[in-house]
């Protein structure tokens, strides 16, 4: 029997008259790679900030790795890692003193960091640039330690908010590799994305249009569904319902 580990029932977000996220009910499973796709303004990094515990919805509910979002928010992002497009890492630290102090921020004890750097440098055949000032990299692997810095502390589920954004197609498919990796470690993986082609590598998918999830299936199916040859179509064709714009 599969478990799910995050659970939104007619999650709701309202700014004064208006309504960011409508009512959207779904469940991950654990060990999913889960595509939360929507054009700009659909809702979705409202949606995704709820889910982490830092915003507090206006209605529904929802539990992430077991906790209620609403009255255990310290207690899910405990649980969770998090990646966001903006890069966070800081430039003018090594490669290792940024997975030191994330590493530490995240709870790792202190006596385990050594020994998990140089695991996950290993790992990423990244040894040789442990001592490099972050600034130096390429955007690609600026991207990738970013992502690996946000599992550091091996959470249940890592939400990444559109982590390929300005990436070269090969560093991106590279970044998958490691998203695949993380998922076959058990790793629930909640992104989201603009790029489509990268919504055919995602176990399911979920598409909001203004604020309402307007589908959710696995690619193939949405592609039956929708008599699309790509989810680039499939995405085209339920984007061109969305009334509001950016928000």
């Amino acid at each position: 029997m599969k478990t799910a580990v995050i659970k939104a029932e007619n999650l709701t977000k309202k700014f004064g008259d208006f309504t960011a996220v409508d009512a959207i009910s779904f469940e991950v499973e654990k060990g999913e790679i889960f595509g939360f796709l929507g054009a700009n303004g659909a809702g979705k990094t409202t949606a995704m900030r709820m889910l982490c515990g830092l915003s507090q919805p206006t209605s529904g509910n929802g539990t992430v790795a077991g906790y209620d979002i609403s009255r255990q928010s310290e207690e899910v992002k405990k649980h969770i890692g998090y990646m966001s497009q903006k890069f966070a890492l800081y430039e003018d630290l090594k490669v290792w003193e940024n997975m030191c102090l994330y590493a530490g921020i995240y709870g790792v004890p202190r006596r385990e960091i050594p020994e998990t750097i140089d695991a996950m440098l290993a790992s990423l055949e990244f040894a040789s640039e442990k001592n490099t000032f972050v600034k130096d990299l390429p955007l690609g692997w600026k991207q990738k330690l970013a992502f690996s810095v946000s599992i550091i502390h091996r959470p249940e589920i890592v939400f990444l908010d559109e982590p390929t954004g300005g990436v070269d197609p090969v560093a991106r498919r590279q970044f998958w590799e490691l998203i695949y990796k993380a998922a076959a470690d058990g790793i629930t993986v909640f992104v989201t994305t603009h790029y489509m082609d990268e919504a055919e590598y995602c176990n399911r998918v979920s598409i909001m249009v203004d604020g309402r999830i307007e589908a959710l299936d696995t690619p193939a199916n949405l592609k039956q569904q929708f008599s699309a040859v790509s989810m680039d179509e499939v995405f085209t064709k339920l984007a061109r319902s969305a009334k509001r714009g950016d928000n």
